[in-house]
């Protein structure tokens, strides 16, 4: 197992240095095109007649239970980390639309991809029954900013957008685990719930893993108040994320929704009264460096599955299918909240609409979920298809969210940005 971990993350950092020094795409984006490429180089070289490599490699990444290392290790992780360092007074300023497009936006997305997946399934002769289709909308629902809130600072999208986008995708990825965790268990039990059984179990899972979170995040605090050493309390942050995790799992609530809370009120209340200057600065630079490697290492393993899944024309051409009904659902739900608050006196910057559906990147959790069906044809199925979706969102929509941020404000002043043409 060490000999596993050593060499994937050699293998990472290697790839890390050949896109800062070569390629010089978003460092995210960047790993996973480079990894993307030296999986086509393996398989090119096996074509050739030395498949030693590629045997290896695939073997390499065969070993590592994706699934398991991101839900358990890399997603408690990065939705702390990311939640550490957002301001709850920006989140309370656009609570509406975040708040929106979570909770609504996630379910309003699970039925819209579902319902069109079985549709494009049916049209290409797919037996896929109706729950896996609404299972898929569910997994490939929620965003993943990391790969584009670079690119949104550096095109110049106002404030008021990046919030929204972190934290709409903080909290939906809670809860887009809680509605696949829902339609997972159904599937698992054949027997279907009534809508308060449901509702229950919705409401277990997330009001449940809020609750653990306040408790966590509280907790960690008191125990920071009593000391000023930063070595015990980036510790503590430590523990609070690893355990909070596997208490969470215990109590079957929502892990994510438990990291996301503690780390608001660690990352605000904590990081403004209770933590000195010194502890401020070596806990947002430990948690800022932990975002980096496990972005890094997950975006790498991502492209190199690759190496892992068959595909075929047909797949390629469903998977186009899919990432279209994606882009629709995104309109779908994205829209009508936003021209909803207008009504209502709230104002969105210019190009609200369009950055955000043309944003809504899919990532790593979408894999996850994915791997995490059970074993049959439809899995099989599911995750190639949510695969090539990921890789396409990444990659195209990724690459391409910059240069529409830059169109859209092209000569506006920054007074005009702040409604939907």
């Amino acid at each position: 197992m060490l000999n596993l971990v050593a060499a994937f993350i050699s293998l990472t950092t290697l790839l890390t240095y050949v896109n800062y020094r070569f390629i010089r795409l978003p460092p995210t984006i960047g790993v996973m095109a480079t990894a993307l490429i030296f999986s086509a180089l393996l398989q090119l070289a096996s074509l050739a007649g030395f498949p030693v490599l590629e045997l290896e490699m695939q073997r390499l990444i065969r070993d590592i239970d994706f699934s398991e290392i991101l839900m358990t290790w890399f997603l408690p992780a990065l939705l702390f980390a990311g939640a550490l360092h957002v301001n709850l007074d920006d989140l309370r300023s656009y609570k509406w639309p975040i708040g929106l497009l979570a909770t609504f936006g996630v379910l309003l997305a699970t039925v819209i991809i579902g319902g069109l997946a079985w549709l494009i399934f049916d049209l290409l002769g797919w037996q896929v029954p109706l729950l896996y289709c609404l299972l898929f909308g569910a997994l490939i629902s929620p965003t993943d900013p990391i790969a584009v809130m670079g690119i949104l600072k550096s095109a110049g999208a106002p404030k008021p957008l990046s919030t929204t986008i972190v934290g709409e995708s903080l909290f939906n990825d809670g809860t887009a685990v809680v509605v696949f965790s829902i339609l997972l268990s159904i599937l698992l039990s054949g027997a279907t719930p009534t809508f308060g059984e449901v509702g229950w179990m919705f409401a277990k899972e997330a009001v449940g893993g809020m609750l653990v979170g306040l408790l966590l995040g509280g907790v960690t605090i008191l125990m920071m108040r009593g000391i000023d050493q930063y070595q015990v309390e980036v510790m503590l942050t430590i523990a609070l994320v690893f355990g909070g995790a596997a208490l969470s799992r215990a109590l079957h609530v929502s892990g994510p929704i438990a990291m996301v809370v503690a780390g608001l009120i660690v990352g605000n209340y904590g990081r403004l009264h209770i933590m000195s200057d010194e502890t401020r600065r070596y806990i947002d630079k430990f948690w800022e460096l932990i975002d980096e490697i496990l972005n890094t290492l997950l975006f790498a393993l991502i492209g190199m599955e690759l190496l892992l899944l068959p595909f075929s024309w047909l797949h390629a051409g469903a998977a186009c299918l899919l990432g279209a009904a994606v882009l629709v659902s995104r309109l779908a739900t994205v829209a009508p909240p936003i021209l909803l608050l207008r009504q209502f006196g709230h104002q969105a910057p210019l190009g609200t609409i369009r950055i955000l559906a043309w944003g809504g990147l899919r990532g790593g959790v979408s894999v996850a979920l994915a791997l995490s069906l059970p074993l049959g044809p439809e899995r099989d199925l599911l995750l190639a298809l949510t695969y090539i979706v990921v890789l396409v969102s990444i990659l195209v929509q990724g690459l391409s969210i910059g240069p529409l941020v830059r169109w859209i404000y092209r000569g506006q002043p920054r007074s005009l940005q702040s409604e939907e043409h």
